[in-house]
């Protein structure tokens, strides 16, 4: 079932970028949108774990370097039966980490050098088993896809603000001058908020699942809700410069700290994260 509700999801975030562009440009904006989306759709696919990666200067790591990750990740996929991911390292002394990749086969796992430095092994384990868990679920495709529509649908709406302050242009298909710029706005103020609240629909939704799977995979629910603890509360103090668009991709928000952030954050509540794990604990 959520298989389901984050393909409904998806589509509607795709058709919500299309309808954007309609109304920007009319039909033949919604055609140009449409095509758009495709084009993004097939980069994400190939190229999403390339770019996030250098986003954030992610450096592919080997065993000698960091014997004590390798060995972690190397353990569990084992255990787990998944190929053995790429591992990279960011040299960041805010505490997080995050997987990417088109598929399981095609896959890395990325983690700071400040996460390493706060957790111990087993909260280590826990950490990387829920990235394995996106992995095992293939929701890092998903994920990168809908902060590539999601981003796009920000850029439209940054086009419809200055379309306003410049006289709004009138489309081929809409001649009145007032609706246009009705569209106009709901293109700049209503669909970035739309395409946010979809995105945190999918990704709260998928960050619960590889909760769940993280603490079955180390049979250990308290390695990783020891370790969000820790997270959440580095977080506070110690911060890391992302993209909103793919904030969502970490296992604690790196944003949070900042109000309109955290009032509109793609990931789940960190106490309720926790509870869930917690629940998990056989007495």
């Amino acid at each position: 079932m959520n298989y389901l509700k984050t393909g409904i999801l998806l589509i509607a975030l795709t058709l919500l970028f299309v309808w954007v562009g309609g109304l920007l440009g009319g039909r033949e904006g919604m055609q140009i949108a449409f095509g758009m989306a495709l084009i993004m759709n097939f980069v994400s696919y190939w190229f999403s774990d390339k770019i996030v990666l250098s986003m954030y200067g992610a450096k592919e790591v080997k065993e000698g370097a960091y014997p004590d990750l390798h060995r972690i990740v190397r353990s569990l996929t084992q255990e787990i039966g998944l190929p053995m991911p790429k591992v990279y390292v960011i040299q960041q002394d805010a505490p997080n980490a995050f997987a990417t990749g088109r598929g399981p086969s095609h896959a890395a796992v990325c983690a700071t050098t400040g996460i390493m430095e706060t957790l111990s092994e087993d909260e280590l384990k826990g950490v990387i088993a829920h990235e394995l868990g996106h992995i095992k679920n293939r929701d890092i495709l998903i994920m990168t896809v809908t902060a590539t529509v999601a981003g796009a649908i920000m850029m439209l709406a940054n086009m419809a603000r200055w379309a306003m302050i410049f006289g709004g242009g009138r489309s081929r298909d809409d001649r009145g001058g007032s609706s246009n710029a009705a569209g106009l706005l709901v293109a700049m103020i209503i669909a970035p908020l739309a395409a946010t609240l979809i995105q945190l629909a999918i990704s709260r939704s998928r960050e619960y699942e590889a909760d769940k799977r993280g603490a079955q995979f180390t049979h250990s629910p308290m390695g990783l809700a020891n370790a969000l603890r820790k997270l959440d509360e580095a977080s506070k103090f110690k911060k890391m410069k992302v993209s909103p668009q793919t904030a969502h991709m970490f296992i604690v928000n790196p944003l949070s700290g900042d109000f309109f952030a955290t009032l509109f954050s793609t990931h789940p509540p960190i106490k309720e994260r926790i509870r869930r794990l917690e629940s998990m604990v056989v007495a």
